[in-house]
């Protein structure tokens, strides 16, 4: 499926802002055979100072600005065209979950996607007993590690309640699970906490959803700012699969990546340091717009 991903980001400040410096994981990401990335572009206003660019250690493509004047609005604006090739996942090939530890045991690289970095906690998402006795429960019955994780997003979404005004970015998962509402982000960091609490290594995905929903099906949510969901690893056969528990469904061609890591601090679109005295809000604007192929 062929898009057209546009994405701005501002940041309004009460008195005059200086000596930013920021890093940006805004476009979405090339990953051979599942999403190719063309015409890519990111714009910052006022012009920066500096900029560069690396691969951060999960392999997310960071754009680094610093701003030197001072300024009271910054703008990031982000285009591109994507190509989401990856359709959804086939056939179930992961065993029981009594067994995913003598997997995970087993391996033995350490690279950006070993479960091995996943599975224990993060800066954000920590150990919750809460979390973990009900994402134990959900889970139970399954007969696979992919059921498993099926079976936890389908409970979450069953009692959860989607509010965007609920929470802010800096909302602990146990607080969202608590009280049951919140936005993608906390759905899937609630997700990760149980996975984790359960054996199963989970890693955070910010992403895009496209706004228009295919033909007899209802608007996604999410569809208006940037998507966050979950990617478990479910043994060397099934290796990663992706689940969206605001939308219980598996990740396919509706959801683009844009970066992958341990909790929302990993990922953030936005990130970083500058001098300020005052308040700040911030406004989002993401369009992702279906393109004939060719």
């Amino acid at each position: 499926m062929l898009y057209q991903v546009r994405l701005s980001v501002t940041y309004h400040y009460a008195r005059p802002a200086s000596g930013g410096r920021h890093l940006l994981r805004l476009l979405p990401a090339h990953l051979p055979g599942l999403q190719e990335v063309s015409q890519d572009m990111i714009a910052i206003s006022p012009r920066p100072a500096e900029r560069g660019e690396f691969t951060d250690f999960f392999g997310n493509r960071t754009v680094e600005v610093a701003i030197g004047c001072d300024h009271s609005e910054i703008v990031f604006t982000a285009a591109c065209r994507v190509d989401r090739l990856f359709e959804g996942p086939g056939p179930d090939r992961s065993g029981p979950l009594a067994a995913l530890a003598a997997e995970i045991a087993a391996v033995r690289d350490l690279g950006p996607a070993a479960p091995h970095h996943f599975l224990p906690a993060s800066p954000r998402i920590r150990p919750v007993t809460a979390i973990t006795d009900h994402a134990r429960e959900a889970m139970a019955g399954a007969a696979t590690v992919r059921g498993a994780v099926e079976a936890l997003g389908q409970r979450l979404y069953r009692e959860m309640r989607f509010d965007g005004s609920a929470t802010s970015v800096d909302t602990p998962p146990e607080e969202a699970f608590a009280h049951r509402h919140g936005v993608c982000q906390d759905f899937a960091q609630i997700m990760i906490a149980g996975l984790r609490g359960a054996g199963v290594p989970a890693a955070y995905v910010s992403g895009f959803l496209r706004t228009v929903p295919p033909p007899g099906r209802p608007r996604l949510e999410g569809a208006d700012a940037m998507h966050a969901w979950v990617r478990a690893w479910c043994g060397r056969a099934e290796g990663w699969i992706d689940y969206d528990p605001t939308n219980r469904c598996f990740a396919g061609a509706d959801h683009i990546v844009a970066a992958v890591g341990r909790d929302y601090g990993d990922v953030a679109p936005v990130s970083g340091i500058l001098r300020i005295a005052g308040r700040q809000r911030t406004s989002h604007a993401v369009d992702v717009i279906p393109l004939p192929p060719g």
